[in-house]
């Protein structure tokens, strides 16, 4: 059953970044802790989709260094990556509605990309994976 909702929002939860002071440290604890499977690059959680439970969905945990620069401008301690579908139209129903924008749609591997800030100035990340359509 596919989705035929294509209305730009936010659909999920896409991941999870937070500065630790030893990234590698916060994941062995978190590993040894709490069971968390844990790469160099932090985990993947997975889960089915509502509408489609073919469809395997992913969110990222992830311990930055702290002051990495990837949560520039912002000045906190974490960045969400919210899960979004249509993010061309979401892009431009943000820009109308005066929201800072902080860089083009980057089009990966593993999706399209872009940055904003909300209100707070929190840097936020979009993220429409490559599986949706």
């Amino acid at each position: 059953m596919e989705n035929s909702d294509k209305t730009p929002k936010v659909t999920g939860i896409g991941g999870i970044f937070f500065f630790s002071d030893d990234p590698k440290e916060t994941r062995d604890w978190y590993a040894k802790n709490l069971g968390i499977d844990t790469t160099e690059w932090g985990a993947t959680f997975e889960s089915r989709n509502n509408n489609d439970p073919d469809i395997i969905e992913s969110m990222q945990w992830s311990p930055f260094k702290t002051g990495s620069s990837y949560f520039s401008p912002s000045k906190k301690e974490f960045m969400i990556n919210y899960r979004v579908q249509n993010i061309e139209g979401l892009v431009k129903n943000l820009r109308e509605n005066g929201v800072t924008v902080l860089d083009e749609i980057e089009d990966s591997d593993y999706g399209k990309f872009v940055h904003i800030l909300d209100a707070d100035d929190n840097k936020i990340e979009l993220w429409e994976p490559s599986d949706i359509k």
